[in-house]
């Protein structure tokens, strides 16, 4: 049994090709030798036979790999042949080695005349990928968005996208046969919709972990405090230690965006000291006080260390 190089047959010179590539070769192959066209040129319905039995098995994981390991394993690249030498039982559309080492002999019963066309392979269609923006509070409590795309016939066409409750940031939803149609009979390819969790002013979202920012006055970060802080779902009580500083954070665990496990991140404060820019009277006169009887020299200090 002559061992056929379903490789060279499509055109493939690179043995890892990608599964894109394959199915691209394909389409120049059966387009270059397709019957229809070759009129004229009796070997072309061979050719084209073999062209779809060579993707038949590279296309399937399974048969790719069944014929990789055979390749190499047991045959070699000693035994390469051209497309002419590959021999086939009568009305048959998959040659003898075909049906020899992947048992999926299509042989029609004795008598029956063959078609003059060939059988192709389904071809699944091509995804369509598209992109969707949605706010923070729409990913964690799920949301109903539309999008209107436009078909390859030009028209418009809308669909409703149900957003589930925790989604990631990035992650993709899949409309299943809506992307573009198959080739031979194949399904059709599916719709791909990412999703861009935008941060707004309140939030922002690294992960599962929630950022936001809390604003304190002078006197609250001196003194300590107790602050009512609005969390995505839930008012919370906070305690402010006294002596706090810009830019230090506070924790709270589970308070955050959902992990997808039954559980949550972490809402991170960052602390803001805000000062006044205007001032009443009285409001001025007790900064001078303070001033008259602090010591406090934040230069002195941390221009040593």
């Amino acid at each position: 049994m002559i061992f056929k190089d379903y490789y060279k047959i499509l055109g493939i010179n690179n043995y890892k090709a990608s599964a894109e590539e394959i199915k691209q070769a394909y389409r120049e192959q059966a387009k270059k030798y397709h019957p229809d066209i070759n009129t004229t040129n009796k070997m072309a319905e061979e050719r084209f036979k073999d062209i779809n039995e060579a993707y038949k098995v590279l296309s399937e994981t399974a048969s790719r790999r069944k014929y990789d390991r055979m390749w190499y394993n047991n045959i070699g690249k000693k035994q390469k042949v051209n497309y002419e030498e590959s021999a086939r039982g009568t009305g048959s559309i998959f040659s003898d080695f075909f049906n020899m080492f992947f048992g999926e002999s299509q042989n029609k019963p004795a008598g029956q005349k063959e078609d003059k066309k060939c059988k192709k392979v389904a071809i699944k269609g091509e995804n369509i990928e598209t992109q969707i923006n949605i706010s923070i509070l729409e990913a964690f409590y799920g949301s109903e968005k539309k999008i209107s795309l436009r078909t390859l016939n030009g028209k418009m066409k809308t669909f409703t996208i149900k957003i589930p409750a925790g989604i990631r940031n990035h992650e993709k939803i899949r409309l299943v046969g809506q992307g573009k149609s198959g080739e031979n009979g194949g399904r059709a390819g599916d719709l791909l919709i990412r999703v861009q969790i935008e941060n707004d002013d309140k939030y922002k979202l690294e992960g599962i972990d929630l950022y936001t920012n809390l604003y304190l006055t002078p006197w609250e970060a001196a003194l300590g405090t107790k602050v009512t802080l609005n969390s995505i779902n839930e008012e919370i009580s906070l305690h402010v230690p006294q002596g706090i500083q810009s830019g230090e954070t506070i924790h709270l665990k589970e308070k955050g965006y959902l992990d997808g496990k039954g559980g949550r991140g972490e809402l991170i404060t960052n602390i803001c000291i805000m000062v006044p820019k205007t001032m009443t009277e009285k409001e001025q006169e007790l900064f001078k006080e303070l001033k008259e009887v602090s010591n406090y020299d934040p230069r002195t200090i941390y221009n040593k260390i």
